[in-house]
């Protein structure tokens, strides 16, 4: 609590340093949780009908499945208990990914990804686990992405200078450690992310703001103010692309808000391919394209003129 804490307090502090931050987008609540045991919900898959969070680190191996009125429909449960569990992502129908990936101290060797059913029903159930290994050192983490073409996970650090985007194998081993790999820079105090239902693009989410990064590039395209929420950490962009927010803190609220004109302009942007030229080829210029270029030919021909004209030159010289 204290490092979310300390977080915050930065997080802020940035903000209100900021000349003039945007205003934030309107939101609408869509429930508000009815479970006194939700307390803090961390992590958010919307499916539709039903939604899926887990509650920050302190809880046991569990999930909730709530309906759009609030109410918890259905639980998961497992025996072990998580170190700390800060993230969910889609891992399929009736799955979803659970990241036991905090480590507010830093001193993990490694961190866990868990995938675990849900449905409107209580089970206890005995998930497959996998072990990620960092490249570098050890992170904090509560954000675990999936992209919804490959399901290859992405986890994304937690630190006040920018974390780190890390992608897994595409295809987990349980009987080893996963390596994760670095693929690029990513949002400061990241708290939580997902991939839009197009698999080009994702949402990662800090307390106060967001930003949308393109896929596979991992290029940070352009950033948003969020709703204000008590602790903000849960996002989930939903089938229907509209985004769900949701927050720390007993019978909070889920918000739905739609993502600004704006940015949704620049995410369409730089999803459209490269202009054309007039005869139908492309106009821009691809490093792996093996045409010939153009112009040793002008070059040549321009210097078989000169010699020709110079030859008919002499030749009508000694004519004369």
């Amino acid at each position: 609590m204290l490092d979310r804490a300390l977080g915050l307090a930065a997080a802020l502090s940035m903000v209100v340093g900021t000349t003039a931050a945007p205003a934030a987008p309107k939101a609408k609540v869509v429930f508000s949780f009815q479970d006194p045991q939700i307390v803090e919900s961390s992590g958010l898959v919307a499916t539709g009908d039903l939604f899926v969070t887990v509650n920050d680190s302190g809880d046991g191996g569990r999930v909730f499945v709530v309906d759009r009125s609030g109410r918890t429909v259905g639980t998961t449960s497992w025996t072990d208990d998580p170190q700390d569990t800060e993230s969910l992502a889609p891992a399929g129908p009736g799955e979803v990914w659970v990241g036991d990936t905090g480590d507010n101290r830093r001193g993990r060797d490694s961190i866990t990804v868990l995938r675990v059913p849900y449905g409107a029903t209580d089970q206890e159930v005995t998930p497959a686990a996998y072990e990620l290994v960092y490249p570098d050192r050890a992170h904090d983490a509560e954000t675990l992405m999936a992209n919804p073409r490959t399901g290859q996970l992405f986890v994304v650090s937690k630190d006040i200078f920018g974390g780190t985007i890390y992608a897994a194998p595409r295809k987990l081993s349980a009987d080893h450690p996963n390596r994760l790999r670095a693929v690029g820079e990513g949002f400061s105090f990241a708290t939580d992310g997902s991939f839009f239902p197009d698999g080009r693009h994702y949402v990662v989410r800090g307390y106060t703001s967001a930003a949308v990064y393109s896929f596979p590039e991992h290029e940070r395209l352009d950033s948003f103010q969020l709703p204000q929420q008590q602790q903000g950490e849960g996002i989930s962009v939903g089938p229907d692309d509209r985004i769900y927010l949701s927050t720390e803190g007993q019978f909070s609220e889920v918000l739905r808000m739609k993502l600004p004109a704006d940015v949704a302009d620049t995410m369409a942007a730089a999803a459209e391919p490269p202009p054309a030229a007039s005869d139908g080829t492309d106009a821009g210029t691809d490093a792996d394209d093996d045409s010939e270029p153009l112009w040793p030919w002008v070059l040549g021909g321009g210097l078989a003129f000169a010699v020709g004209a110079g030859w008919l030159l002499r030749r009508r010289g000694q004519a004369s």
